[in-house]
Formats: structure tokens, sequence, C-alpha cells
């Protein structure tokens, strides 16, 4: 499947979201709270629990699960090949985005979050419904193996330390990246990584939305990441980060990869070089 990433967006509009609700070969997928969607959804949405995208398995419970089971995961939610698929919780994007991410991982492009998720959504005036959604028909996506250009494993992220290929964006807070608050066995960030909070993207008087790109723009570049330059982002288990692999896509960087290891993998790993300090 070709990578339709530059012309799909990587978070769509509400409203725009809504104007595909009707369409078959369209799957809206909640990964909200369960006491969320029982509540409020978008009609028809397709729940889905967050750990069913990841191993769970310490110490590093980010890691990828078995492809049988993404496969699994992503037939049980109705998309066949040429599906769309449109993203959103409740959290401010970081599970949505997770997924979005996942299907790039196995070669499906045609993914969006939406911007706000159902924060936006719901308060914006977009339909809502609390009845249980009807399951979809099995779809028969399915790979075989990995895709591997948005993907960064650990020994890829180290061949990219010592050759400094690779820019690292760590989107933990400022004291997990320090090593003030470690939650690994060592605290600290990869060496020659810097440091975006995920949360200082989004913009909460705006329903939980990214921040105007103007803003984006202005962060990314003050930080010194750059467009002809690979972007490797992290955090402690790919979650918060898969949120930033998604944000520098919407702003147009094609070449970025999530590291699903993340800080519980190589924090726990003393063979693997550390810094600490801001």
């Amino acid at each position: 499947m070709t990578d339709n990433a530059e012309s799909l967006p990587a978070f769509i509009e509400a409203d725009e979201a809504e104007a595909l609700l009707d369409r078959d070969d369209v799957v809206f997928v909640d990964l909200s709270r369960p006491e969320v969607h029982a509540q409020v959804h978008v009609p028809g949405a397709q729940p889905l629990d967050y750990a069913l995208l990841i191993d769970g398995n310490r110490p590093a419970p980010g890691l990828l699960p078995p492809l049988e089971r993404l496969n699994q995961v992503i037939a049980l939610l109705g998309i066949d090949p040429g599906t769309r698929v449109i993203a959103y919780d409740d959290e401010g994007g970081g599970r949505a985005a997770r997924l979005v991410w996942t299907l790039h991982v196995m070669g499906l492009f045609d993914a969006s979050a939406v911007n706000g998720g159902i924060h936006a959504w719901a308060n914006e005036g977009h339909p809502i419904s609390a009845e249980p959604s009807e399951p979809r028909t099995p779809g028969r996506f399915a790979v075989a193996d990995i895709h591997g250009d948005a993907l960064a494993v650990r020994d890829y992220v180290l061949e990219r330390v010592h050759d400094g290929g690779s820019a690292l964006l760590d989107s933990r807070t400022p004291e997990e990246f320090s090593g003030e608050r470690a939650l690994a066995a060592r605290g600290g960030h990869i060496p020659g990584a810097v440091n975006l909070n995920w949360l200082d993207t989004i913009d909460r008087d705006r329903n939980m939305r990214l921040k105007p790109d103007h803003e984006l723009e202005q962060i990314v570049a003050n930080r010194g990441f750059e467009r002809d330059r690979e972007v490797i982002t992290y955090c402690q288990t790919h979650h918060r980060s898969s949120h930033s692999y998604l944000m520098l896509r919407h702003l147009g960087f094609d070449r970025v990869r999530g590291y699903a290891g993340a800080w519980s993998e190589w924090g726990n790993d003393p063979d693997l070089p550390v810094e600490t300090g801001r």
C-alpha cells in the first residue's frame, strides 16, 4: 500500500470528519475510556481498548504486540484495504495518535486523528450518541511484516546516537528528561535528544486541539528540528510521543519514526548510554 500521508491530513477537523460519517469506506475508532464511550461517542464509532495496541509486558510495555494480534485487532474494526480510519480519544490525542502510528507501521496510511478528539467533537455541536455501536463486518486488512519507515527499534536508535544521523525528540516532562523524575532503573534521556513536552503542543483553550500551525512551527524550529533530517520521537512508552510523531507529520515532516520501546526500554538497559540534565 502506498504512503498517502502527504495527501491525507494527520489531524482532521471535526467538521471535516462529520462529512464522512455515512461513508461505508470510513471507520471511526474511539480510544476513549470505556465509561466515556458509554456516555458519548461519535455515532457508529468502534470502541478500541488501548491495551490491545501495546505489548504490555515489562520492562517495555509500549513495544508493539505480536503482529498476529495487531492483524486481529484491525480486522475486528472492520478495516479493509482502501478503508480510511478516523481515530479519536478523550485525553488530548495520544491514544488516537498511537493507533494512527500503528497503522502507519502496518503500511496503512489512510488514517487521521480528530484534532481535539471527543472534546472538540462534542463541545462544538457535532452529532453524538450513547447507543452501543453496531459491530462492523470483520475486515480483510492484514500484513505479513512491519513497515519499517515509521518504526525505530532499539538498535536503530543506538546507531543514530553514534552517527548523529537522526534528531531525537523526547516528548516527556522536563523532570523526566533531566532525570529528576526517574520512571525506569535510570533517569535521564537518550544522548543528543531534545525535550519537547507533548502538552506544550496542545491548546487547552481550543478543546485540546493542536496549537495553531504557526506556533507549532516556531516551537519546533526553536528546538532545532528540520524537515530534511529524520526525527525519532520517544517518551516513556510511545504514547505521548505518538502524538509528537503525528504532530510532525501534520507539519509536513516526512521522515519521522516512533521508538516504541522508548525510555522504559532504554532506561532499563544498563548497556545503553544515558545523559542527564536539562
